[in-house]
């Protein structure tokens, strides 16, 4: 959930939750050739060859009817059901408290969410967004000749949005094959299939707007196509489609006043989500992000000047990891990245999405502009390692932390909990909803610092302080970068 200066409503595609902000979650061609941009001047070569635009009454009346008969049958609706426990209005009413005893009965119901899906995988693999399966108990889709089938969760990442079904039957099953989305340009056509307001499937038209944007959503990094076509709630996951009948995207978002489009919708790129597939196919059982180890920050107009680039844009080093892949690969804070082999990179989050799709295990071409000239480095991709086994454990006992789970940080954890990398201690991973850390005010991602005078190196040293029984509790902690003190008794 995000917030924003904004008065505009923000809604979950699901058709289910609100948010106080602009954003509401919703569920290449062949024979173009393309301009290559000098990463040094920025300059843009020409095109070899134009796109056609209509040159005839007749070419005007072209229908999109064949790419729908070709691509609908692969976009599916997904439905989600959980069970949700709702607390009585009269707990801790000691009227009632009388008849019923302490604890007042609660009721359960059962709350449904709608969103589209799209199948990649003849065998019955569908691509959706997160948050439109997130806590399900229940799934099923539902096909456009009107099949319904239950699936199975191979693999979901709230961070990315976005989610892998199995559907429970062997199969064949009509498919979208994966396009390049970086091939796409803005200004292509293209075409949005999804269930908007559970009316049934839906396809509309639009046009590629932007690119590469970010600052949409909270997560990894932003990097979205933008387009037109008309996306409303219950589009969540669905098929984002060029010309050629590929998938370029996957819809989640749009920007509304009131909850319907207004021609701002953005997709996740398929060359993502190609990977994110390889990855539940692989079995793993989670998507790891390649480790860096390095921070970046957004290249403004005045560090564009004083770095003496042209404009600004690409990703500036603030701080490198003693150790970290960056550091050996020769990157040093000051230089700007501003292409991964060959591609451009417009900002940090661009960055991020960049190196994913390259892959662990593989080297990136980086180029970095260091005291205005341009050179290339070797990146190779690994996942964050454990430096120190995280060790988590479940606090319990009479003290200010019992209920609370605890762990040693590495580069992996932190990456888990979206802290910098940097990160050292012991830190808060969970805390149990009504318990004492709870309520004293304790929060995920607060690094204990000391306890009674005590440092705190690890949890083993944690949880032995927290057996003792002093009449005064004194304890340090890190949050979002402040050290706070706090007394218990």
């Amino acid at each position: 959930m995000t917030r924003s200066p904004r008065t505009l409503v923000l809604s979950t595609m699901a058709g289910l939750a609100l948010f106080a902000a602009a954003v509401h979650f919703i569920v290449p061609r062949a024979d173009t050739s393309y301009g290559v941009e000098n990463i040094t001047t920025g300059a843009v070569a020409p095109a070899e060859t134009q796109k056609a635009l209509p040159q005839s009454r007749t070419e005007m009346q072209l229908s999109f009817a064949p790419l729908v008969k070709q691509t609908a049958n692969a976009v599916v609706n997904v439905y989600a059901e959980k069970m949700v426990e709702r607390r009585s209005p009269f707990a801790d009413d000691p009227f009632f408290e009388r008849f019923f005893g302490q604890q007042m009965p609660n009721r359960s119901e059962k709350q449904s969410s709608l969103g589209s899906g799209v199948i990649v995988g003849k065998n019955g693999i569908v691509v959706t967004n997160n948050h439109v399966i997130a806590d399900a108990d229940d799934i099923k889709v539902a096909l456009a000749d009107g099949r319904e089938f239950a699936c199975t969760i191979v693999l979901k990442d709230d961070r990315l949005d976005l989610a892998v079904l199995k559907i429970k039957s062997d199969g064949p099953f009509e498919t979208i094959p994966f396009g390049d989305s970086d091939a796409v340009e803005v200004g292509d056509l293209v075409l949005a299939i999804g269930n908007p307001f559970g009316v049934g499937q839906t396809v509309t038209s639009g046009i590629v707007s932007a690119l590469a944007r970010n600052q949409i959503v909270s997560g990894d990094f932003g990097f979205f196509i933008q387009t037109d076509a008309a996306i409303n709630p219950g589009n969540s996951g669905g098929a984002l489609i060029d010309m050629n009948g590929q998938l370029i995207g996957i819809n989640t978002a749009i920007f509304s006043r009131g909850g319907g489009s207004n021609g701002v919708g953005f997709a996740i790129p398929a060359n993502l989500v190609k990977v994110f597939v390889a990855s539940a196919e692989g079995g793993n059982g989670s998507f790891t992000r390649p480790f860096i180890g390095a921070s970046f920050e957004p290249v403004t107009s005045e560090v564009a000047e004083a770095l003496g680039l042209d404009r600004a844009r690409g990703a500036l080093v603030s701080s490198v990891i003693e150790g970290g892949p960056a550091e050996k690969a020769g990157i040093k804070p000051g230089q700007v990245i501003v292409a991964v082999n060959g591609v451009a990179v417009e900002h940090p989050d661009a960055l991020g999405y960049r190196l994913t799709t390259v892959g662990i295990g593989h080297d990136a071409k980086i180029t970095v502009i260091d005291n205005g000239k341009s050179h290339d480095i070797n990146l190779t991709l690994a996942e964050a390692p454990e430096t120190s086994p995280r060790d988590e454990r479940l606090i319990e006992g009479r003290n200010p932390f019992a209920g609370a789970v605890v762990g040693n940080l590495s580069p992996r954890l932190a990456d888990e909990l979206r802290m910098p990398a940097s990160s050292q201690g012991v830190v808060i991973t969970q805390i149990n909803r009504g318990s004492p850390a709870s309520r004293v005010g304790f929060q995920p991602k607060d690094i204990v610092l000391a306890i009674n005078g005590t440092p705190i190196d690890k949890t083993a040293t944690l949880e032995a302080i927290t057996r003792e029984d002093p009449s005064l509790w004194r304890v340090e902690i890190e949050r979002d970068g402040q050290r706070i003190r706090q007394f218990f008794r």
